[in-house]
């Protein structure tokens, strides 16, 4: 690997620690749910990295799967959300 390539992955390791500060500290649980989906984002960033540096396609198989299920996981926490907001729970 390149020095391009360890910083690259610095950079969006710092973008990881930040969400997860913002996980951590954020105020109100809404906060929280777009920290989460921010970092599935950069996860699957992170594996279609890796699938781009190790030239291996199956981890982009793996990134659309992982793709798939941070997206329904966003999807059941915007209706927790909503749910809560409305009274019902």
């Amino acid at each position: 690997m390149e020095w391009l390539d360890y910083l690259l992955f610095f950079i969006v390791g710092l973008g990881l620690v930040f969400t997860v500060v913002r996980f951590l500290v954020g105020p109100n649980l809404g906060d929280r749910v777009v920290s989460l989906d921010t970092f599935n984002m950069i996860v699957i960033g992170v594996i279609a990295l890796l699938a781009l540096l190790l030239g291996n396609e199956l981890y982009l198989d793996i990134a659309i799967v992982y793709a798939i299920l941070a997206f329904l996981e966003t999807i059941v926490f915007a209706r927790y959300l909503e749910g809560s907001n409305n009274g019902n729970r």
